[in-house]
């Protein structure tokens, strides 16, 4: 496409990338003198020195020129940092939109606010280093790699405006999840979904060593991408002005490529899986930086991961390195006397919800909708005394969630995940309602798949959480059924969610968003058949380590109570609920009145199976869980045989 960029423009864009970089460096060096209207001295430099620097001008490299396409075509945008740990990115391009002083009113627009601005980050008292909660326009930290392709996903299921632009670091691009995630392009239907644009940026190391993707030859880098079904665009250099006029180019072939798929699956219904555009972005890693320091090369290496100067007091030389690196900047050009941007590149960012750090999708909160849910009391398992009847609590679940799905069909609000254990897990009769949903090759053979289902199945619990997070943080709902044993591939994921809803309550900005929903079955209790390696039930254990501000572990002893559990946690908030029920037959033991009273209150005594009659018992026999109850009342049956 040439160069798209006027010369005007092409002066702007480089500006207002420049002001990023200005204040991204800012923020991990200065404590004082902002504007550098004096020399610097050792005592504008924070004590400590935390950051990294190293993804940081790739990341405001990207956002400024997708400013640029938003306020072109009028587009509907969020951002994810894959490297995460490029935080001073995001924070500096939502100060310059005007965000960041609308969520942190004391961090203004003027000398006194970018000096707040610089201080608070990764200083007791401030923000991370990370791109978390506190960050506006951000639904993924970044700080555990492997995630954001998948939150990424899960952000464009069901939201047919929304573009996510996701930024993939090539050290994140090595770890399983990651790679997985990929494949999410066949569960995407531009039909009714957004669209996601990948962006590989190859900035050639991790902390200290080379990356794999940035040592591949082009060609077998874009064969690669061409096989996982997406459609390359490179973009290769580190001359600044050619560098913008080929990624407005890129963006320019990428925006038209994903209008146009829409806009044919729209008009004449979904045909094939559409080959979607991505971006490979190879740039230094530390663009603009030192290009050496003590003699040792810096732009461009594994040393310029983090903070390229350090030991500034010992070091008198690397703070006159300083001063004259974020000089090279030209902040004089870039913010008026008064510290404020200038108003020709305040124009380049977009307007009102249009902003990446305003856009409400990155706040999902402000979207959230409640599920309309069916009577759970209509689908109760009738139980005329104790022990009478059996029932497969998941299998009567089932049914509960098959007219969810039918009753937000309209609304296209909620979703079921799993790792092909959908069937297996006894919840066949969402496919009564809905199907698996897949947009690759579909044979005559397969069950119960479509382009358009509701049900995301893929062998990857990773790839579920991931989706499902990104799914919640933009303001839907959903449930996530896994064999018990299994569920701890996800651990650490879950962990992550955990911290990130903690840091949100104390926001007052972040809207409370649909909790986060497990169903464990297949539990350790019934798996004789295969053996030691599906016998673990270690995952509450793990989820009883968080605070009750945020998690709430369900052992419903039966159907009813089961029932009665899952329609609480699908209306609760900010939370991660975590239930444990069985699939297989078992005894029912209260009627859902019984049952509804039991999960108000908590826990209870069960009268009908207790002899003390008022007296002082001599046995207490405590228990939680199906299994565990079953196994308890028989031995209350032994004791009083005995």
């Amino acid at each position: 496409m040439g160069n798209p960029l006027s010369p005007e423009m092409l002066r702007k864009i480089d500006a207002y990338w420049r002001a990023a970089n200005y204040l991204s460096v800012g923020q991990i060096y200065l404590f004082d003198n902002p504007l550098l209207k004096r020399p610097l001295t050792i005592s504008d430099v924070k004590p400590r020195l935390l950051g990294h620097w190293g993804t940081t001008p790739g990341l405001n490299f990207i956002y400024v020129h997708l400013n640029r396409v938003i306020r072109e075509y009028d587009l509907n945008m969020i951002f994810i940092a894959g490297p995460g740990h490029g935080g001073p990115a995001l924070v500096a391009n939502s100060y310059l939109e005007g965000t960041y002083s609308e969520l942190y009113p004391y961090v203004t627009q003027d000398e006194q606010g970018m000096k707040r601005l610089f201080k608070r980050f990764s200083f007791p008292g401030g923000v991370g280093s990370h791109a978390g909660a506190e960050t506006p326009g951000s639904i993924h930290e970044g700080g555990e790699l492997g995630y954001c392709l998948a939150h990424a996903y899960g952000a464009a299921f069901d939201n047919p405006d929304l573009i996510v632009a996701c930024v993939v670091g090539d050290g994140e691009a090595e770890t399983g999840p990651l790679a997985a995630s990929w494949h999410s392009n066949k569960y995407l239907n531009p039909v009714t979904d957004g669209a996601v644009l990948p962006i590989l940026h190859l900035n050639g190391y991790k902390i200290s060593n080379p990356t794999i993707l940035a040592r591949i030859p082009r060609e077998e880098l874009e064969q690669l991408f061409r096989g996982y079904g997406y459609d390359p665009h490179m973009v290769d250099g580190d001359d600044p002005e050619r560098m913008h006029q080929q990624m407005a180019a890129a963006l320019e072939e990428v925006i038209t490529k994903i209008s146009n798929i829409q806009k044919t699956a729209r008009e004449n219904g979904f045909q094939k899986r559409p080959i979607w555009p991505m971006i490979i972005l190879k740039t230094p890693k530390g663009w603009t930086g030192p290009k050496e320091v003590d003699g040792l090369p810096v732009e461009g290496t594994f040393r310029a991961h983090q903070v390229p100067l350090s030991d500034l007091a010992a070091r008198p030389h690397h703070l006159a390195t300083l001063e004259k690196w974020m000089k090279s900047y030209r902040p004089e050009e870039l913010f008026d006397e008064n510290g404020r941007l200038v108003q020709e590149l305040a124009e380049i960012a977009p307007k009102g919800e249009r902003r990446m750090g305003s856009n409400p999708h990155a706040n999902g909160g402000i979207l959230l909708r409640d599920l309309i849910l069916p009577d759970f009391r209509d689908y109760a398992v009738a139980v005329p005394g104790p022990g009478a009847v059996e029932a497969e609590a998941t299998r009567v679940l089932g049914a509960f969630l098959r007219d969810v799905i039918k009753l937000n069909q309209a609304r296209r609000n909620f979703r079921v995940f799993g790792p092909d254990e959908t069937a297996s897990n006894r919840l066949n009769s969402v496919f009564e309602a809905t199907d698996r949903v897949f947009t690759g090759e579909i044979l005559p053979t397969d069950d119960h798949t479509s382009p358009n289902g509701r049900v995301m199945e893929v062998l990857s619990e990773h790839l579920c959480q991931g989706w499902l997070e990104g799914y919640l943080l933009t303001g839907r709902h959903g449930i996530f059924s896994c064999y018990e044993a299994f569920i701890h591939i996800v651990d650490s994921m879950f962990n992550q969610h955990a911290k990130w809803l903690k840091v949100s309550r104390e926001i007052p900005w972040r809207r409370p968003i649909a909790s986060l929903n497990y169903l464990l079955t297949s539990h350790v209790w019934r798996q004789d058949h295969n053996g030691f390696s599906h016998q673990d039930p270690g995952f509450i254990d793990l989820v009883c380590n968080k605070k009750a501000d945020i998690i709430r572990i369900y052992l419903p002893p039966d159907a009813n109570t089961l029932l009665s559990v899952a329609d609480h946690c699908l209306r609760s908030r900010n939370y991660v609920n975590v239930i444990v029920a069985g699939k297989q037959p078992a005894p029912q033991w209260l009627d859902m009145e019984e049952a509804v009273r039991h999960c108000t209150a908590g826990l209870g005594i069960w009268e009908w199976a207790s002899n003390d009659r008022g007296a002082e018992p001599d046995v207490v026999m405590a228990c939680a869980g199906d299994v565990p109850t079953l196994e308890t009342l028989a031995a209350v049956s032994i004791l009083r045989q005995s």
